[in-house]
């Protein structure tokens, strides 16, 4: 029987992981992160004229000048928040809501801030119509985060920052994680993972070149 394109986005994720570590290690994707996305149909996230590569392992651009991102970096991303069913999370750069749609599967709450008013609605009523309600968008500069719900069990940013904005890493709880693409817009950029550690040292990790839009600010 033929593969479908979910099963063929999954497989595709599976050997991005394996091409791009250390197979020996055993890095994998976890397979509660790989079902959480196959319950997510991502052609309702991506502009009907992109729906015939909805679930190619490519990042695709959406409305705004923003982009969705490939399904091998959300995976990534997601395993690296370390996410648990009682996690409240932060999200900063909501876009079509897709990264936010699988956390939601994963997360007792998530908050996801989105600096452009037209775009937060759209994933607003998106993600209403299919069924996460554990999601709330926010318009909000991201880079200051979101105090009055933190601190957090994780946050995330979906959008590239020179560096990193000193207010989330004050908003993580103690043993949580804040992902983040590091580096300047159109050029080289590190997906990085900051913890947090309970005595409250902070350790940073350098995971894998990415290369994602630059974080929007207020002006």
């Amino acid at each position: 029987m033929p593969k479908t394109p979910m099963q063929k986005m999954l497989e595709s994720i599976r050997l991005a992981y394996q091409f791009s570590f250390d197979s020996s290690r055993g890095h994998i994707p976890p397979e509660k992160i790989l079902t959480a996305m196959a319950e997510v149909p991502r052609e309702e996230f991506v502009p009907l004229e992109m729906q015939s590569f909805a679930y190619d392992n490519n990042a695709l651009p959406i409305d705004h000048g923003q982009t969705i991102s490939q399904p091998f970096i959300v995976a990534l991303m997601t395993e690296l928040l370390q996410p648990t069913p009682k996690s409240v999370i932060l999200e900063v750069g909501t876009g079509s809501g897709y990264q936010a749609a699988v956390l939601s599967n994963l997360v007792a709450k998530i908050y996801s801030l989105e600096i452009i008013p037209e775009m937060a609605q759209e994933a607003r009523d998106r993600l209403a119509r299919l069924g996460y309600d554990n999601v709330e968008v926010l318009i909000r500069d991201g880079y200051h985060g979101l105090p009055e719900y933190g601190p957090y069990d994780g946050i995330i940013v979906t959008a590239a920052s020179p560096s990193v904005p000193p207010r989330l890493i004050g908003q993580l709880k103690p043993g949580a994680n804040l992902i983040i693409p590091l580096g300047e817009p159109f050029h080289y950029q590190e997906l990085t993972m900051i913890r947090k550690e309970v005595n409250g040292e902070i350790r940073w990790q350098e995971i894998l070149g990415v290369a994602f839009v630059p974080m929007t600010r207020r002006r």
